[in-house]
């Protein structure tokens, strides 16, 4: 059986989604093996108390060198995550010389089927990314990057071991969360690697990578089980962007920033929620009372209340003084 190398990383706030995407990419992906860098001790104990046999924990100290370290100085947790999104697989790439190919994976990413058409497009691709495919309402959101680092995979050849180590040099040189010189983040370096790596894939496949960004232009549908098609084709996976577990043990989905033009694919979420409800109880089996991730109710209620209905000048106003 082959293996398939994946890497991502995850604090506490964000071990609950992650556990959830583990087990998923598991269920769904034969002979997956994660490379998981674990943001704090908390994580790391508690990933080893699980005893998932198909991760590896690494540790910020296994994979942070002196540039990592000086970048981590004036970077906010957001950004030195990002920052940490191509050192991930390199360092995997560069201490274990079984893995050939590699894919970093976001922590709040859902699987839902199997993986492995994926695979099968990328064939024998040097590199592989994915489009936010926006849409049309959000299509000027593709100034920030035209792709989505949700999924980006590299093989250990000349090119992808060299695009690699650039956007490794280039997110450790700048990575912060402002549009400037054309940058942002981790992702608008993306945006030339068609042009520049030959053997770079775009992938395809229509259920890969749906998003809030991106679902309103879908149809889906379900069987009243785990399996959600989308426009036809199954939905492979999904990213829970904004997605926040509240502390009275209810969820906040989307704000209406997407909801008021389609309402979210509610199967989508549902099936989420139970996975999310699932690992908590799972993790309180190894960390009886932990809270990690769980956002106050009222503080997330009265904020999605002035997203909804203050005006644009008054919440700026607003953000001077308070955060809602």
């Amino acid at each position: 059986m082959s293996i398939h190398h994946f890497c991502t990383l995850f604090d506490s706030g964000y071990l609950l989604k992650g556990v959830a995407m583990l087990l998923s990419l598991k269920r769904h992906c034969v002979g997956a093996h994660v490379h998981v860098l674990c943001m704090d001790d908390a994580t790391r104990n508690i990933l080893e108390g699980l005893a998932l046999d198909f991760i590896t924990c690494l540790s910020l100290s296994d994979i942070e060198d002196d540039a990592l370290q000086q970048a981590k100085k004036d970077r906010g947790v957001a950004e030195y995550c990002w920052t940490l999104s191509p050192c991930l697989p390199w360092y995997v790439l560069q201490n274990d010389k079984d893995v050939d190919f590699i894919t970093y994976v976001d922590a709040d990413l859902l699987f839902y089927s199997a993986v492995q058409p994926i695979f099968d497009e990328i064939g024998d691709a040097s590199i592989a990314i994915i489009e936010h495919r926006f849409s049309p309402r959000l299509k000027d959101r593709e100034v920030n990057g035209r792709f989505c680092v949700e999924w980006v995979s590299f093989r250990r050849d000349d090119e992808g071991m060299a695009c690699l180590a650039r956007w490794r040099e280039q997110c450790i040189e700048w990575c912060y969360y402002r549009l400037e010189d054309g940058k942002m983040g981790d992702q608008k370096y993306l945006d030339e690697w068609p042009a520049r790596y030959p053997n770079c894939h775009i992938l395809m496949h229509p259920g890969a990578g749906i998003a809030p960004w991106n679902y309103s232009q879908y149809c889906f549908s379900s069987d009243g089980g785990d399996r959600i098609t989308v426009d036809g084709a199954p939905l492979l996976f999904y990213h829970f962007h904004q997605f926040q577990l509240l502390d009275n043990g209810r969820f906040d989905r989307l704000s209406s920033f997407y909801t008021a033009e389609c309402a979210e694919p509610e199967a989508v979420y549902a099936i989420y929620e139970a996975s999310l409800q699932a690992v908590l109880a799972r993790v309180r089996e190894v960390s009886p009372g932990f809270r990690g991730g769980l956002k106050p109710a009222a503080k997330v209620s009265a904020r999605r209340w002035v997203q909804s209905f203050v005006p644009l000048p008054v919440k700026e106003f607003l953000r001077r003084f308070i955060r809602y």
